[in-house]
């Protein structure tokens, strides 16, 4: 619903725009009748203009109200200071000033003659108050519109474009009142040239364009990324409530020029010391070449893609929990370069694999290896972090599996699900661009594990012929899963879900983006008709799926730092774009906060999502414990995420320990939003990191 609020409000100031510059027109040209049944007849209608302008400014004031009637305030305060009375004053104006006016030239014309109107009716015609609030209004839309489009982040932001809309009505008024005061002058009937009045219109849009390009072609050359720049150069918000700083309070830079040497002064960790100690033997051992390739899918489609090892997706890698794991990445073509992020796995900060942040990426000819321990046992999933949008697309990725060290009884079959689109080719899951047939037996247990790798895509699951179980999101178990039925599960960029169901005498399908073109069929010998679906699906609520246990901390636990995040559109420059971008707290990077902690911090993060399409939050080295979503607190299982989808309208309460030194990436997981600065950073006190981004070091993150 309040996507649909922010859509009526909007489309509804862009129709007041309009209908009320006509209308406002309409209003300007009753001197010029040539006749009083022609002045009657046009203030007639003038009537009928006065109800379309007020009824759209109703339907955007609605629209606000309606969002204060059901949500938080963040998603309409500025709305109800700003827009409401903006767009409820001019209408005011209209039927108390205009509308009264308008009825008595109807009255004093009411006998419909021929005649040319004498010279007090021109007067009254002319008069400012009966045009000025109609002019008011479509500059009040205008302004509303600007607003809608550039919300304040703090009130002193509002100022100005208030004071520009105040002028510009000054100058209306001004100008309506000089134009009675030439026609109470004028003996002979004035003549309406619309070729002058373009004319000035014309030369008042060239003025304003003369006036404005100086400070947009200034906030154009200053949005322009330089060609190095550090990752934690970000203005710094502490937690405490007072916002983003300037001030770091600490250097950042090379290891060299930032390690404390003075008395009392405490020595700077780079992101480079942390991580698994070099001496022990790993237990297991990878090598990862990235390189181009062509890759033949099911259907004999054929991808140009980027792969590691020739495959698309790349090789799965199976741990066991506990396992020291080392994995040698090798550029062998991608001119880009390459690394490689553990998507969800919470390991040492230097084995993070983000370019500029944790390690350079690595160039054609080159390598770099990766240790860490895998802790942790779930699903996760790996891709490289330099210029993610385009590569991951073309496919560098793969999934990681870390099983139970022990598992009293593991499932008897094991299958990811890795759903991508690829280029040219659809949908497909792995490389199956179709339904994928698997025989299995009555009473089999069957794990799937879900991985959605699509950029900005919601992708959707239905199992069809059997009850199911959610055991794991993100990596993490779920507490004491229930049986789901006609559910129907959606992931967004990043997430996973773990799914167990048993096999029955009947075939099983799991229908992938909601048909029977994408998916995996069970049965008993594999073949076999795809089964119906049974509607209605219910989408599945993880706030209230499976039973409370016991957490580390909850939503009354006193917090160390709680911070903000407020996801929106804007229109703005982008390293010298202009367009609408996605916003985090009101800023692209590198001007969005970098969230500063403390190890060992307990960390709140309420994160509201004001804007118009859902936004996957992916944070880097930690996952999230969902406190609430909406004001509501979580009552099923804990619920720990590390690829959160925020919806438009929502807004969680999440916490985390903050145990994981480094310098962590928190951006939005569809990557053309992440490509386009929708990227900010989790920062400890003590921590340095001696890369950099930009064209000089040739990271490029996203």
């Amino acid at each position: 619903m309040y996507t649909l609020f922010v859509y009526l409000e909007q489309s509804s100031i862009v129709m007041l725009i309009v209908l009320a510059w006509i209308a406002g027109n309409k209003c300007y040209r009753l001197l010029y009748a040539e006749s009083e049944e022609k002045l009657h007849r046009k203030a007639r209608k003038l009537v009928d203009w006065a109800v379309w302008v007020s009824a759209f400014a109703a339907a955007a004031v609605s629209s606000v109200l309606l969002m204060a009637s059901g949500y938080h305030p963040v998603f309409w305060l500025d709305r109800l200071l700003l827009h409401v009375p903006l767009l409820a004053l001019p209408t005011v104006l209209i039927w108390s000033i205009t509308v009264p006016r308008v009825k008595k030239l109807r009255t004093i014309t009411g006998r419909k003659s021929d005649h040319e109107p004498d010279p007090r009716l021109r007067y009254r015609a002319a008069d400012p108050a009966l045009v000025f609030p109609v002019r008011l209004a479509m500059l009040s839309a205008l302004a509303a519109f600007y607003f809608a489009l550039s919300p304040p982040k703090q009130a002193d932001e509002a100022v100005f474009p208030l004071l520009i809309y105040a002028v510009a009505a000054g100058i209306q008024w001004f100008a309506l009142a000089g134009r009675r005061m030439r026609a109470g002058a004028a003996g002979a009937r004035p003549v309406y040239r619309p070729w002058l009045s373009r004319l000035q219109a014309l030369g008042v849009l060239a003025a304003a364009a003369a006036i404005g390009s100086a400070p947009f072609i200034s906030a154009m050359d200053a949005s322009r990324l330089p060609s190095s720049l550090s990752m934690a150069s970000a203005p710094v918000d502490y937690g405490d409530g007072k916002g983003s700083r300037p001030g770091l309070g600490h250097a950042h830079g090379s290891v060299a020029a930032t390690a404390g040497t003075q008395p009392g002064e405490r020595s700077l960790v780079p992101v480079t010391a942390l991580t698994e100690p070099t001496g022990e033997k790993a237990d297991a051992s990878f090598t990862l070449v990235a390189q181009q390739a062509q890759v033949r899918l099911q259907s004999g489609k054929t991808v140009d893609a980027w792969t590691y090892n020739g495959k698309a997706p790349g090789p799965e890698l199976r741990l066991k929990q506990g396992q020291l794991v080392e994995i040698t990445l090798k550029n062998k073509d991608i001119a880009e370069g390459v690394t490689l992020h553990w998507h969800g796995l919470d390991i040492p900060n230097a084995e993070d694999g983000v370019a500029g942040a944790t390690q350079d990426a690595v160039m054609p000819g080159e390598e770099h290896t990766y240790r860490f321990r895998a802790e942790q046992a779930g699903t996760f999933w790996y891709h490289t972090h330099q210029q993610s949008k385009e590569s991951v697309a073309k496919g560098l990725f793969g999934a990681i599996v870390v099983e139970p060290a022990q598992e009293a009884s593991p499932p008897d079959r094991d299958i990811t699900v890795l759903s991508h689109r690829w280029e040219g080719a659809g949908l497909a899951v792995g490389d199956a661009d179709g339904v994928r047939r698997i025989a299995a037996r009555e009473g089999e247990r069957v794990k799937l594990r879900l991985i959605h790798t699509d950029d900005w895509v919601i992708q959707s699951y239905r199992l069809i012929g059997a009850s199911f179980k959610v055991t794991a999101i993100d990596g993490t178990d779920l507490n004491a899963p229930g049986d789901l039925s006609r559910v129907r599960l959606s992931l967004p960029t990043g997430g996973r879900y773990d799914v167990t169901f048993t096999m029955p005498s009947r075939p099983v399908y799991l229908s992938v983006d909601g048909d029977k073109q994408t998916g995996i069929l069970f049965s008993a010998d594999g073949t076999g008709d795809i089964p119906e679906a049974e509607g209605p699906y219910a989408d599945f609520d993880p706030t209230s799926y499976g039973k409370p246990a016991d957490v580390p901390f909850h939503a009354d636990s006193g917090f160390d730092r709680e911070f903000e995040m407020v996801l929106d559109n804007e229109f703005g420059f982008y390293n010298g774009q202009f367009a609408a971008f996605d916003t985090i707290n009101g800023e692209v990077f590198p001007n969005t906060p970098m969230f500063m902690v403390g190890e060992g911090d307990l960390v709140k993060v309420t994160v509201a999502n004001r804007s118009a399409v859902e936004h996957p939050m992916h944070l880097h080295g930690h996952h999230m414990l969902v406190l609430s979503k909406n004001g509501e607190a979580v009552t099923g299982s804990p619920w720990w995420s590390d690829t959160l989808s925020v919806m438009p309208g929502d807004r969680y309460e999440v916490a985390f320990r903050a145990d994981n030194p480094g310098l962590w990436m928190d951006h939005c997981h569809n990557l053309v939003h992440a490509s386009a600065g929708m990227t900010m950073h989790l920062m400890y006190e003590g921590v340095t990191s001696p890369f950099t981004v930009g064209d000089a070091s040739g990271n490029h993150p996203e």
